[in-house]
């Protein structure tokens, strides 16, 4: 959607106005198409997905990627004063903070099953053996 955003507020401006504005070397390799990538022109590849198989690690990595994602439109919010570019940027904002609140109750209902002695320690789905004694554990 930001990426829109920028396409919308680029089209139809002059090659001056783009190098003006610091998009030169973007256009150059993309002229104004939708390209994902950070402020900092890195661009969006499979490591920015983050799974584990692990559903207290995948909820936590989510929640963190929300909150992420808050505080880039709480950045762009800082530095924005176009309402067509603020209104949108301000939902999409809401909506991290409920996607981050979400998460938060799913981590909770699923932290409230396990035994709360060591929910951290292990994934009981395969992780069986972590609190099976061995003879060393026996010993002490």
């Amino acid at each position: 959607m930001v990426g829109a955003i920028i396409y919308q507020l680029t089209k139809g401006v002059s090659p001056e106005e783009i190098k003006k504005a610091g998009l030169d070397a973007y256009f150059v390799d993309h002229t104004t198409g939708v390209y994902p990538a950070s402020a900092a022109g890195v661009p969006f590849n499979a490591f920015s997905i983050a799974s584990k198989g692990d559903a207290i690690t995948d909820l936590h990595e989510s929640m963190a990627a929300e909150q992420k994602a808050r505080t880039t439109y709480d950045n762009i919010l800082r530095f924005c004063d176009d309402p067509d570019v603020i209104d949108p940027i301000r939902f999409l904002r809401a909506r991290e903070v409920v996607h981050y609140q979400r998460f938060g109750e799913n981590l909770r209902l699923l932290t409230d099953q396990l035994d709360s002695k060591n929910f951290y320690a292990f994934n009981p789905s395969y992780d069986v053996k972590c609190f099976k004694k061995t003879k060393r554990d026996k010993k002490s």
